[in-house]
């Protein structure tokens, strides 16, 4: 399998933290947030591992955004991530 390129997300719920990658909707947790960004690479690594077996792993791919370039597979280009507070009634 070739490298693979994801953004994880990482953020505190009650005592744990939460690695999130949104192109490829995979989270996993930890106690720590290095022990999150270890785990959601393992979870990634199972998840393409599984997708790859069951022949959807280019379809899992192109939904996440990616691009197929040659031998690799371009990620999405992450622009920012902005917290935004909205008012409503």
């Amino acid at each position: 399998m070739p490298d693979i390129t994801f953004t994880a997300h990482v953020f505190k719920e009650d005592d744990m933290y939460v690695a999130y990658v949104r192109e490829l909707d995979v989270s996993s947790c930890g106690r720590t947030a290095e022990e999150a960004r270890k785990n959601i690479q393992d979870a990634v690594r199972g998840f393409l591992k599984e997708a790859e077996q069951m022949g959807t792993l280019f379809e899992i791919l192109q939904e996440g955004g990616y691009r197929k370039d040659g031998e690799t597979w371009q990620a999405p280009e992450f622009i920012s991530l902005d917290r935004l507070t909205l008012t409503f009634q």
